[in-house]
């Protein structure tokens, strides 16, 4: 029997972790000690999207790599192999520069980013419902 992925568990399909953050559709308990529980997965998306918007805002992030090495630090990830990852989920490649305000770079974006840290496709209704949460 398999168990369900902690970051669907979680509604948290970018596997945030808790932070002083108060992100909307936060589940008022948060019983995981590491990462962020929302109350449902447009609001697990709302979260992953604004923090990329913030990673170009805050921390001059442009391409995928930039994104993905803040994302997932090679001191916990594989970064490298992150980086490929979404690069193929996303058919483009690392030096690709993402519009952080189009709604279907963003959506792709979202969820190249789900797929790898949740190990199945993302619900693109969810996604999509996440970006218009912003």
């Amino acid at each position: 029997m398999t168990q369900t992925p902690r970051g669907l568990r979680n509604c948290n399909p970018g596997n945030l972790r808790l932070s002083k953050d108060k992100w909307q559709g936060l589940c008022p308990v948060q019983a995981d000690k590491e990462f962020f529980q929302f109350k449902d997965m447009s609001h697990g998306y709302r979260a992953l999207m604004r923090t990329l918007q913030n990673y170009r805002k805050l921390h001059n992030c442009h391409t995928i790599a930039d994104f993905i090495t803040r994302w997932a630090p090679h001191t916990e990830n594989n970064t490298s192999g992150y980086i490929r990852r979404v690069c193929t989920e996303m058919q483009v490649p690392a030096v690709y520069v993402s519009d952080v305000n189009d709604k279907a770079t963003m959506c792709a974006f979202a969820a190249a980013i789900s797929q790898v840290e949740c190990g199945v496709p993302a619900v693109m209704a969810d996604v999509e419902a996440g970006w218009n949460l912003l």
